[in-house]
C-alpha cells in the first residue's frame, strides 16, 4: 500500500514539475510588442479588409494581447508564429498571428473570433 502511495506522490511531483517548467518557458516574451517594423502579408491585408480590422487594432492586440500557446507554433520554420488574442476598444475579439523575422514582425493573418465574416482571400 505504501508503495502505491509513494508511486502516486512521485507521479504528482513529476506532473507539477512539468507544469512549472512549461510556465517558466512561456514567461519570457518571444516577440517584441513595441516593434517599429510591422510587415503585413497579402493574406493578412485581405483578412483585415474582410473583417474590418485596422492597423491600429493590430497594434492594440500586439501590445495588449495574451499569447495563446495552443494556437501558436513556436517551432515553425522559417519563423516561429505566435497567436495573440485580445478585445479591442471597439469590442472586437481578435486573434492576430505574428511571426518574428529578420524583416520585422510579420502579421500573418487576422481573425475575428466573434463574427464569421464572408471572405474571398486565397
Amino acid at each position: 500500500m505504501f508503495r502505491n502511495i509513494n508511486f502516486v506522490g512521485v507521479v504528482i511531483a513529476g506532473f507539477l514539475f512539468a507544469q512549472c517548467q512549461q510556465t517558466a518557458n512561456h514567461s519570457a516574451e518571444p516577440i517584441d510588442r513595441h516593434s517599429n517594423r510591422l510587415v503585413y502579408t497579402r493574406h493578412a491585408r485581405c483578412r483585415m479588409d474582410c473583417r474590418h480590422i485596422t492597423e491600429a487594432e493590430v497594434r492594440e492586440v500586439l501590445e495588449n494581447g495574451e499569447i495563446d500557446y495552443r494556437k501558436s507554433e513556436p517551432d515553425a520554420r522559417p519563423d516561429p508564429k505566435y497567436a495573440l488574442e485580445s478585445y479591442t476598444k471597439e469590442g472586437q475579439h481578435l486573434r492576430i498571428i505574428f511571426a518574428p523575422s529578420p524583416r520585422g514582425l510579420v502579421v500573418v493573418t487576422c481573425i475575428d473570433l466573434g463574427v464569421e465574416w464572408q471572405c474571398d482571400c486565397r
